[in-house]
């Protein structure tokens, strides 16, 4: 008797998920930053355009083209002490029509003695009825800095795009030599564009970001940030080595008018990574 062959997942009902991981670590040398761990797993991809001033730089690619309901992505960064790492993505992270259950996406990060991790994703667009619980873990050594900038479209005003209804959870944890110094909880539910119309949410604005510097550095930063800042949609606040801005805007473009200053400033000038450009 021949055994039973098991029928494809989608033959059964069953859709297909996209899973990805990927882990980078960095090591220190006399030319600078240079890598020590590479791993890449399904449909999360990492690439390292070559850099020229002793940093790297690290790409992270979800090959899936998007994400839907039970898809996951996790990410895993280590700069180890006395290096500079950058992590963006390739392009900005879709958020599709979910049927059942929830994308995830999972970044952790460890900053060593003395290193620094600035973490620049692209923009994360949410699509109608879209399902996604995103979660941020970061470890940092005692004198380590890391800039953080995470910003959200409601879908993209050029196209027509409406965002009615969905879920999108995002958890920030940021630890300095273990001791908690940063935690926060942002959760739309339901009807999202009544919720996103409230005053006391964002006012009707479609295009959202939270940037978080934590470092020596950021004591210095809140008066330039204000005058930098002045006219726009947000407001920026400063306490214990540790800086939070909180922006809106009406579309993704606008967003963008605002961050890439804000974050080429927090970078001591250097600009966005090249994979921002439009």
């Amino acid at each position: 008797m021949t055994a039973p062959t098991q029928e494809p997942a989608v033959l059964q009902g069953r859709p297909q998920r996209a899973r990805g991981e990927g882990r980078l670590a960095t090591k220190a040398s006399a030319a600078g930053t240079r890598l020590d761990v590479f791993y890449q797993e399904g449909c999360a991809k990492i690439r390292l355009p070559r850099t020229f001033d002793g940093t790297m730089e690290a790409v992270l690619i979800n090959t899936a083209g998007g994400l839907t309901g039970g898809d996951r992505i996790d990410w895993r960064l280590d700069a180890a002490a006395g290096t500079h790492l950058t992590a963006t993505t390739q392009a900005c992270e879709r958020i599709y029509k979910a049927s059942a259950a929830t994308a995830a996406v999972e970044t952790r990060i460890a900053v060593g003695t003395s290193a620094r991790v600035d973490w620049l994703p692209q923009e994360t667009i949410l699509f109608d009825r879209s399902s996604l619980t995103r979660r941020l873990e970061v470890d940092l050594a005692g004198d380590a800095a890391f800039l953080a900038v995470e910003a959200v479209l409601l879908g993209r005003k050029a196209m027509g795009e409406e965002v009615t209804a969905g879920f999108f959870r995002d958890r920030w944890r940021i630890r300095r030599a273990g001791r908690l110094i940063h935690a926060e909880e942002a959760r739309l539910e339901g009807e999202v564009a009544r919720l996103a119309g409230e005053r006391a949410v964002l006012a009707g604005a479609r295009a959202f970001a939270t940037v978080l510097f934590c470092g020596a550095a950021a004591d210095a930063q809140l008066e330039p940030l204000r005058r930098l800042l002045d006219g726009a949609q947000g407001g920026v606040s400063q306490w214990q080595s540790k800086l939070v801005a909180r922006l809106v805007a009406d579309d993704g473009l606008a967003l963008r008018k605002i961050l890439v200053p804000v974050i080429s400033h927090l970078r001591n000038g250097a600009g966005v990574p090249k994979v921002w450009s439009l």
